[in-house]
């Protein structure tokens, strides 16, 4: 599903998805509809502009993963500031590109996503792995206590776990490992489903409060 108030600006990326082989089942023009439509159709990505009259896109967003944990959202937004960043991050998107991404980008950054691979602009990464860190390092009670109650993980998922933490890509993880693409997948899949966690946004941030991101001595 394609998500912006401006009609050319959505027409241009549904025919671009559209041509590339892509099913776009829905569109919409301000932030109830998508909603709306987004709840009906149910699609597996969604692309989804931030600045939308009625509802915000982080709005959107939160309202879109509630709805379906599945959902994948992709931010497609004029603006990079931080705060608009981790808004939709903190909403559930994981991903956000600036409208300044050319077409074979976006494309790519949709392939990545359907899998369940976070893209960021470049610059952008870094910043949401560093409000991960603040975020997990705020609460008291995170660490030792709620680890000490936290399901078994086998050797090779807190290895993937770990390098997911360090923010890099399933591809990258594969290739680390020498393991195959879908072989990584099915470590996070399982890892997911015994932490009781909806996507790889919670996963990063729960492995942050573990401490898995930092470097092993």
């Amino acid at each position: 599903m394609v998500a912006d108030d401006h009609p050319m600006w959505r027409d241009a990326v549904a025919r671009d998805l559209a041509e590339a082989g892509y099913d776009v089942v829905a569109t919409a023009g301000d932030g109830e509809e998508a909603v709306r439509r987004g709840t009906a159709a149910r699609p597996q990505v969604v692309v989804l502009d931030m600045q939308m009259p009625r509802l915000s896109g982080a709005e959107v967003t939160a309202r879109l993963v509630a709805a379906d944990p599945d959902v994948k959202v992709l931010v497609l937004s004029a603006s990079g500031e931080q705060q608009d960043v981790l808004q939709a991050v903190k909403a559930g998107a994981i991903g956000y590109l600036v409208k300044s991404a050319s077409r074979e980008e976006l494309l790519a950054a949709v392939e990545r996503i359907a899998v369940g691979d976070p893209v960021f602009t470049p610059g952008l990464a870094g910043l949401v792995l560093g409000e991960f860190r603040k975020l997990a390092t705020a609460p008291p009670g995170t660490g030792a206590g709620a680890a000490a109650d936290a399901p078994r993980l086998t050797e090779r998922e807190t290895e993937v776990l770990r390098l997911v933490a360090k923010g890099l890509s399933y591809r990258q993880i594969a290739d680390r490992l020498v393991l195959s693409h879908r072989t990584v997948q099915n470590h996070v899949q399982n890892t997911l489903n015994k932490l009781q966690l909806h996507n790889r946004v919670e996963l990063v941030r729960y492995a942050i409060a573990q401490g898995l991101d930092e470097d092993d001595a």
